[in-house]
């Protein structure tokens, strides 16, 4: 069996960076856990990648040719698109170690996860190399510390959630930059709860709009708080404790080690001493 953590969330959100520091966090385990970039319009990362996307194709190609023209978001769904029709090549870059552990850095165009199918189709074909596959949602915290912030973000993790079909974990990434003030008011949505994300939105001030729809983003808040359907896990690179408490998470989550047999160490055998026997016939 291989491992695959699928990371994904919007431009921005610490995703490079996340890859690099669990590769090199592997690194301190004694694990081998490899990084393949699959943003076509990547610049620079930390990371030495096991696979680059951009050997393949590139963003400015789609951009610059004649015929195609496209956009950057246009030019990033082609260049998904094309790795799909050409994915013998991912396959002989990747290789096929038993107990692979792979992180995919992808591009951070929300689109991609939230309702188009491109991704999903990525995913069933790892899955048939044997991947136990896992999506990893980052969300930067900064934008997450008000009510109605945060439910916004909700929202778009349990979009991705359900066109993903996967296995999944939110995180709240960028800890480490967050005031203390902020710190303790995303404190009371980590557990989700309506009234605390509503009271908050209130306290902001209601705009037109949200005075508007307010029984709609209560009866939404409800049906995230009362099923349980979203939750977040805060992440702090910098803390080495953090990132252990993730990694067991997804580890969990992929079944990672699951299947391995378990070690034995192999001791000397001393010869056994001679027993003198004072047991004696009555």
């Amino acid at each position: 069996m291989r491992y695959a953590q699928l990371v994904i969330g919007p431009a921005g959100s610490g995703k490079s960076t996340y890859c690099s520091a669990m590769s090199q966090y592997g690194v301190d385990l004694k694990r081998n856990i490899e990084v393949v970039n699959l943003d076509p319009a990547a610049e620079h990362f930390d990371y030495t990648p096991l696979v680059d996307i951009r050997e393949l194709i590139q963003v400015q190609d789609t951009m610059e040719d004649e015929e195609l023209h496209f956009g950057p978001n246009g030019g990033l769904i082609f260049c998904i698109e094309y790795l799909l029709e050409n994915s013998d090549w991912l396959r002989d870059k990747i290789g096929d170690s038993e107990d692979d552990y792979i992180l995919f850095d992808c591009p951070g165009q929300i689109e991609l996860y939230t309702h188009l199918t491109v991704i999903r189709k990525l995913v069933k074909q790892l899955q048939d190399w044997n991947f136990n596959v896992c999506s990893v949602f980052l969300v930067d915290v900064q934008f997450m510390t008000d009510g109605a912030k945060f439910l916004s973000g909700t929202m778009a993790a349990l979009s991705v959630m359900v066109n993903l079909e996967l296995p999944h974990i939110n995180l709240l990434s960028k800890m480490d930059l967050l005031s203390k003030t902020a710190r303790k008011r995303l404190d009371r949505f980590l557990e989700p709860d309506s009234h605390a994300i509503l009271g908050d939105v209130e306290l902001n001030g209601l705009s037109a709009f949200n005075e508007k729809y307010k029984k709609l983003t209560e009866t939404i808040g409800k049906i995230v708080e009362d099923y349980s359907l979203v939750r977040f896990i805060p992440l702090n690179l910098k803390n080495h404790e953090n990132m252990g408490d993730v990694l067991i998470t997804i580890d969990n989550v992929v079944q990672w080690g699951e299947d391995q047999d378990v070690k034995t160490k192999d001791f000397d055998q001393e010869e056994p001493e001679d027993i003198e026997d004072y047991s004696r016939d009555d």
